[in-house]
């Protein structure tokens, strides 16, 4: 049986009509660059986000950027974020020339560790950047209650965690702004790149809408510099259909989550240390990834590749370790939790179509696996 980490092509064809209607509907006006249809999906999903603004930009990537730009963080300021992430979460944080001040994982959650970040805070401290990883949220009670002590800005990493809940807020509304993506590969997904910010800050909304547009504002006119960071209306036509299915794809997930759990529970494989599966520690995990620890993971994934079982290790090198940052002059060691993450996690299909049958054969191969290995 072959199980494939993601499967587009399926849920793509549950939902065409009205896909290609949408997307119909926007060539026909040839309408492509910001517009009504844009303005449409900033309203839903701000809306959906607990959030008054949403202003659509080009990336996930770009809503980081764009944020911490509004915020005037530059060179010498500090941003404190987690090393266990994708990328651009540091990426961005650099771009500008601030210093990424990373400090370490929960090993439940895999977010970052609020009990130890306040110790990292300096004169040079100007935002704090959580990620709700894997779409689970953050300790956002305690962040924020840190944030206020020192009078820092929250810019909340939110690209895997669209609609997720910490204490019933939803993910992206407890910070200054929400960062979301819209990647094919995320929950909700458009047909390309594509991000966006939501706030609740109507003069925050209005600087983000001006520094997506190279910071013209009236146009050709520049109060800032800016950049190109808009959401396309056909990516935006895209996203707000998709929006309307994104409830019951993160309810397939969830249970999804829950047969893998007990499977795994039922196998004993939990119980003999073989396999930890995700402690859900918020009201709602919306399982962006379904994410073990394994021993042997290496071993174990290259089994279920035999297997023609997608698996992915997210993020094989925790960003304090990667060569870009060296200069930054940290060491192994010095993050013990997100490298012993990165040594032992692996994200097993999850996706809202997968049947109960594909993940009884995932369990299976996996059981298989360890029995061989005694």
């Amino acid at each position: 049986m072959k199980v494939p980490l993601l499967d587009l092509k399926t849920q793509y064809v549950a939902i065409k009509d009205k896909v290609d209607a949408a997307l119909q509907e926007v060539v026909d006006s040839q309408l492509f660059i910001l517009g009504s249809t844009v303005q449409a999906c900033e309203q839903a999903i701000a809306s959906y986000s607990q959030c008054e603004y949403g202003v659509g930009v080009s990336s996930g990537t770009d809503a980081l950027l764009i944020s911490l730009m509004a915020e005037g963080v530059g060179l010498d300021d500090e941003v404190i974020t987690t090393p266990y992430t994708f990328f651009a979460t540091a990426g961005s944080i650099v771009r500008l020339g601030a210093k990424p001040i990373f400090v370490d994982i929960d090993p439940v959650t895999y977010n970052i560790n609020p009990h130890t970040l306040e110790e990292k805070i300096t004169a040079r401290t100007k935002v704090i950047m959580p990620v709700h990883l894997f779409g689970q949220m953050a300790d956002m009670k305690l962040i924020v209650s840190i944030a206020e002590k020192h009078n820092l800005c929250i810019i909340e990493d939110a690209a895997q965690a669209i609609g997720s809940e910490y204490e019933g807020q939803r993910a992206g509304s407890f910070g200054a702004y929400g960062c979301l993506s819209f990647f094919p590969s995320k929950n909700l997904g458009a047909f390309g790149d594509g991000g966006m910010v939501v706030t609740k800050d109507s003069v925050r909304a209005e600087k983000l809408r001006t520094l997506r547009v190279h910071g013209s504002n009236p146009k050709y006119y520049h109060q800032m510099i800016g950049g190109n960071f808009r959401l396309d209306a056909l990516q935006a036509a895209v996203v707000t259909v998709k929006l309307g299915y994104l409830d019951a794809w993160t309810t397939a997930r969830q249970q999804n989550a829950k047969t893998y759990t007990t499977l795994f529970e039922n196998t004993g494989l939990g119980s003999k240390g073989l396999v930890k599966t995700p402690d859900i520690l918020t009201n709602r995990h919306i399982f962006n990834q379904y994410i073990i620890r394994a021993f042997q993971r290496d071993k174990l994934r290259s089994f279920l590749k035999e297997k023609e079982i997608g698996t992915e290790i997210y993020y094989p090198g925790p960003l304090h370790l990667q060569k870009c940052f060296s200069y930054l002059g940290c060491r192994q060691g010095d993050f013990p939790e997100s490298e012993k993450a990165e040594q032992e996690t692996l994200a097993l299909p999850v996706y809202p179509e997968l049947t109960t049958e594909q993940i009884e054969y995932v369990v299976d191969c996996i059981h298989e696996f360890y029995r061989s290995e005694k």
